[in-house]
């Protein structure tokens, strides 16, 4: 084993795979930070690129590329409120209320280290555990998938805030909107009135650009002279009282760690769910326990669970072939086109190329503090421009990210509508983040469902009947629950008047 782990070394300490690294690490801060550029779109940008490469260069700049994506997704959601990545869209909101309270530096240093220790999680786990975590993630069938959707569908409570009814509201929406386009098991097309363009869907990053970057812009143009105000003054240092609170916080980081590794071992989950999971997760225990640090604490457990799932979806990738996610889907592409066939044989014919693809994690996240420092730095730059300037230049980029998604005007015009109907909805106190959230767990919570119905002629005992989907079910289900037995309990508590003579 010794002597595979120091072969892995020096493949990846070899000048073209630190080369290709660090390129891709500039590529991928810069493609991040673009609202409506996602992490997927970094990877798959670089596919040319890699016919020329070896393949552990090219793995591992795709790697790096998709780390540095995910991260820097978090620097428009700080400074303006648009996440570059759906995976930011989760804490986007949170992360702008410490922006306008004077905390940049703090935000944006919670983010970058709690996705350092998230990635570096999520490495150590897929190199010790890759075998036996691919084992479990294989057990889980459309039942697990339908409840754990569910699971996360209750993370719309959480999220939604103090306006419950309202969030409800959000979240029907959006999983109304998820059932545009083709069923995903029988093929029937739903809601396209005739439109040749509906049957692919709306489309995820057209919504999350209309809903957060157009809305952002259109509140900019109707209340100008209070925007004008955010975020003045450069960003200071990062690392003032980031250490210490990420300490305090300790035990939503781990949260995060853990459920980012468990989720994006799943086939299909990813990393919007595991940010969605650990964020609506701890800001529910710092709702309990307030203090604070509590919505720091729980952009932490978001940040740190996006790129521990990126690691672990090379979990089913590597040993089974099994795409975790899109950003994997490519690279096994890739390795294809290497000679390379995914699968439990690459660990006994070319364990040196397995392991080095492995610890480029290691690399490409400790990598990510110094790169994300000189992206947070020219950030800055973004604070000094006037808004008047700035939000020209970010529309263009947003018309610019839906059009690359389709190559057709369909996709502009989603985000025109869905960005008019997001600022309709806060102007009116209604939550964007569960409309999102509906969108992001509809397709999974429809497909596994469907599947799941069929497989078992229509009976609903088939959800309970497997252990791992019965202790699934019963969890959801309680979480559905709860909110009506503490109100019964409170109600049962609160002492009776006493009644008149």
């Amino acid at each position: 084993m010794s002597e595979v782990i120091a072969g892995a070394l020096a493949i990846l300490v070899a000048p073209q795979t630190l080369a290709a690294v660090l390129a891709s690490g500039l590529f991928g801060l810069f493609v991040g930070a673009v609202p409506g550029l996602t992490a997927t779109m970094a990877t798959a940008l670089l596919v040319p690129l890699t016919f020329y490469m070896e393949p552990v260069p090219a793995i591992a700049a795709m790697i790096t590329a998709s780390a540095m994506a995910i991260f820097a997704g978090d620097i428009p959601s700080a400074l303006l409120r648009m996440p570059g990545t759906p995976a930011s869209a989760a804490y986007t909101d949170a992360l702008h209320r410490l922006t306008r309270a004077g905390r940049v530096e703090l935000g944006l240093g919670i983010c970058l280290f709690a996705s350092a220790v998230g990635g570096l999680f999520g490495a150590l786990v897929l190199t010790l555990a890759a075998p036996a975590l691919a084992e479990f993630a294989l057990g889980f069938s459309t039942f697990e998938y339908f409840w754990l959707a569910c699971l996360g569908l209750s993370c719309a409570a959480f999220v939604a805030g103090p306006r419950p009814l309202k969030g409800a509201i959000a979240l029907l929406l959006g999983l109304l909107f998820s059932t545009v386009g083709l069923d995903p098991v029988t093929g029937v097309t739903r809601f396209t009135f005739g439109h040749v363009d509906l049957v692919g869907g709306l489309g995820l990053v057209p919504v999350l650009i209309g809903m957060f970057a157009l809305a952002e812009i259109l509140r900019f143009a109707a209340t100008a002279e209070r925007l004008r105000l955010e975020g003045r003054g450069p960003i200071g240092n990062v690392f003032a009282g980031v250490l210490p609170l990420l300490w305090r916080q300790r035990l939503a980081v781990a949260r995060g760690n853990l459920l980012g590794v468990g989720i994006g071992a799943l086939p299909g989950a990813g990393a919007d769910i595991a940010a969605w999971i650990s964020f609506a997760l701890a800001r529910r225990r710092a709702a309990r326990r307030p203090d604070a640090d509590g919505e720091a604490g729980a952009i932490a457990g978001g940040s740190a669970a996006n790129n521990a799932s990126l690691a672990a979806a090379y979990v089913p990738a590597t040993v089974f072939g099994i795409p975790g996610d899109s950003i994997t889907a490519i690279v096994i592409g890739v390795l294809f086109m290497k000679g390379l066939t995914p699968g439990p044989a690459v660990f006994l014919h070319q364990p040196e190329l397995v392991y080095a693809v492995f610890f480029s994690f290691f690399l490409a996240n400790l990598l990510l503090i110094p790169l994300g420092l000189l992206a947070i730095r020219l950030a800055r730059r973004l604070l000094a421009l006037p808004r008047e300037v700035l939000m020209p230049i970010i529309l263009l980029f947003c018309i610019v990210g839906a059009f690359a998604m389709t190559n057709t005007m369909f996709s502009v015009w989603v985000m025109l509508v869905m960005g008019v109907l997001g600022w309709l909805m806060e102007e009116n106190g209604i939550p964007v983040a569960p409309l999102v959230l509906g969108l992001v767990l509809g397709p999974m919570v429809q497909e596994n469902f469907l599947t799941s119905m069929m497989k078992s002629d229509g009976s609903f005992l088939a959800f309970f009947e497997r252990p791992l989907a019965g202790a699934l079910g019963v969890l959801t289900i309680a979480v559905w629950l709860a909110p009506l037995g503490i109100a019964l309990a409170r109600r049962l508590r609160r002492p009776k008047p006493a009644l008149e003579a």
